[in-house]
């Protein structure tokens, strides 16, 4: 598990390396904050899956809202995640992408999207992935 953790921090960090952070200002698309968020949700696509049961170095993420934190199948999630015991909703969810390890200290997910309206666009977009 180390090494898939440090290879996910590596990507991360080869991401930060090329695109700045997540919080860089976003062209105005027709489709609407739901585009938006997918498009930013791009920097997460290394480590999350959107596709149901399909988990990566991380959990995927179809069906996040209303799940139990901790509860993907087939999922090892770190005490901390497993510990939390919230439901995923807007803003669990918002207070967790501002600072993954402040929301749940111990946690392995280390990226953050610290731009608001960025975070509202991502969560815009995870609601709409199916369960």
């Amino acid at each position: 598990m180390r090494i898939v953790t440090r290879i996910c921090v590596a990507i991360c960090s080869m991401m930060l390396a090329c695109n700045g952070t997540l919080s860089g200002p976003l062209a105005a698309h027709a489709e609407g904050v739901t585009a938006a968020g997918e498009k930013i949700f791009a920097h997460c696509a290394p480590c999350h899956s959107t596709k149901p049961g399909e988990n990566k170095v991380g959990p995927s993420l179809a069906g996040v809202f209303g799940r139990k934190s901790g509860t993907e199948p087939g999922y090892s999630y770190s005490s901390a995640v497993k510990g939390l015991n919230v439901t995923w909703d807007e803003t669990n969810l918002d207070e967790w992408l501002q600072g993954p390890s402040k929301f749940a200290k111990g946690t392995k997910m280390i990226y953050s999207v610290p731009d608001d309206k960025d975070r509202q666009d991502v969560i815009a977009y995870l609601k709409t992935l199916p369960k």
